[in-house]
């Protein structure tokens, strides 16, 4: 019998801080800055009605500090003290939150629980234990994002989107890993006070002047190749930071932060689905520019289900990561899309470079496609021979009439009724 997963009530923070809808929001970034946190819940005589975000924040860098936290207010999704570890994480990577609210029966707030707080459960998880736990290299997203020490920190107000994602690592001319920058550093320049704290100086433009490396955190904290996920949470957790890189020759290759590592338990509790079912894969886009254009958000989405639709004929898909990386020139538009398709019998990856980003999707789904075929193929039972037949049943008189039935099927398959 498999071991019960921990829920929200084993993991959780109990008596959380809290704010008034009322508390300005130099009051809640003080609260951050003091206590670490990424999202303070907020409570009108004691019901929860939403929370304060650094995030939300930081996207709204013209409001006055004295602007009430009840104006930047989100709605996280609430979970109970019963909810398991797996639902726990595609909630959190699905709505981009570090932590959520957990409450009682009457809507009370019984604690946050947190993606730090899931992290620090992996490696004693028994579902995570034995060796098809992938390495780090394995589940990393490329390091493709990256910004010299000596750029401004203006330029990292572009980078917002990618900051909430997970810091970026900071280089030196050569290259070199020499720090992380993340939203936090960011944000303790968006909000520096002047003497005495009587002057907003966010409108001060000579605050975003400063160099980059007056403001990262160093050393970085690194992980070599070949180390096993659990044990990455386990450093993780221990130097209290929620993304580490994986360095070759001193620079940054892959960049590991904890909604990779939630993704090892998406779909974990789901019943398995009927075959061809792609309503529950949980799909996540990151390193997209245009993210914010519907009709482009639709055409993906559009491209991604017709893709999974043919995974699912062969495997069960639970998690798809694109990542979109632009390349650093003016020359070309080209891009590199990154794909890794989790499924209930393992992890497949494929990489697509070039100028059309639709097609470069569709064409890393064929590829997943492909690859999950083979798999299939592969572990699928041969059947016992009977004379006059082939290995598959058909008549010998015709040896090519296996392969023109498969042909013929996957064809007719693949067309999408009108």
């Amino acid at each position: 019998m498999p071991s019960a997963w921990p829920t929200a009530g084993d993991l959780m923070t109990q008596r959380p801080v809290t704010l008034p809808p009322e508390a300005p929001i130099s009051q809640a970034l003080g609260l951050m800055r003091s206590r670490g946190f990424h999202e303070i819940p907020v409570l009108r005589k004691s019901r929860l009605i939403g929370m304060i975000t650094f995030e939300s924040i930081a996207r709204r860098a013209s409001r006055s500090l004295a602007t009430k936290v009840e104006h930047l207010l989100i709605l996280p999704p609430f979970f109970t003290a019963g909810t398991p570890f797996p639902e726990l994480a595609e909630q959190l990577l699905a709505t981009g939150l570090r932590g959520a609210p957990v409450v009682g029966g009457r809507g009370e707030l019984l604690g946050i629980v947190s993606r730090s707080d899931l992290v620090r459960a992996m490696p004693d998880l028994v579902q995570l234990v034995g060796p098809s736990v992938p390495t780090v290299e394995a589940i990393a997203g490329p390091a493709n994002a990256v910004i010299r020490e000596d750029e401004l920190v203006r330029r990292l107000i572009a980078q917002v989107r990618l900051l909430e994602e997970h810091p970026l690592p900071v280089v030196d001319r050569k290259g070199r890993l020499v720090g992380a920058v993340g939203i936090a550093d960011l944000g303790e320049v968006l909000w520096k006070p002047l003497v005495g704290g009587k002057r907003d100086a966010r409108a001060q433009r000579s605050a975003l002047e400063v160099k980059v490396g007056s403001i990262m955190r160093a050393p970085p904290i690194t992980v070599p190749a070949g180390m096993p996920a659990v044990e990455a949470a386990r450093r993780m957790t221990a130097e209290k930071v929620s993304s580490l890189f994986v360095v070759e020759n001193g620079r940054p290759t892959r960049v590991l932060g904890q909604s990779d590592l939630l993704g090892l338990v998406v779909g974990r509790t789901r019943p398995k689905a009927a075959h061809g079912g792609v309503e529950d894969v949980y799909v996540e886009i990151t390193g997209l520019r245009g993210s914010g254009d519907p009709a482009l958000l639709a055409e993906i989405d559009d491209v991604v289900a017709r893709g999974l639709k043919r995974v699912a004929r062969y495997l069960q898909p639970t998690l798809l990561t694109l990542h979109f990386a632009p390349h650093a020139t003016h020359r070309t538009n080209d891009l590199t899309v990154e794909a890794r398709l989790h499924t209930d019998r393992g992890i497949f990856y494929a990489s697509h470079t070039g100028w059309n980003l639709l097609a470069g999707v569709a064409t890393l789904l064929e590829e997943l496609a492909g690859q999950t075929r083979r798999v299939r193929e592969v572990r699928r039972p041969q059947r016992a021979r009977s004379p006059g037949r082939s290995e598959e049943g058909t008549t010998a008189s015709d040896p090519d009439l296996e392969r023109k039935i498969r042909v013929a099927t996957d064809r007719d398959a693949d067309e999408e009724p009108e």
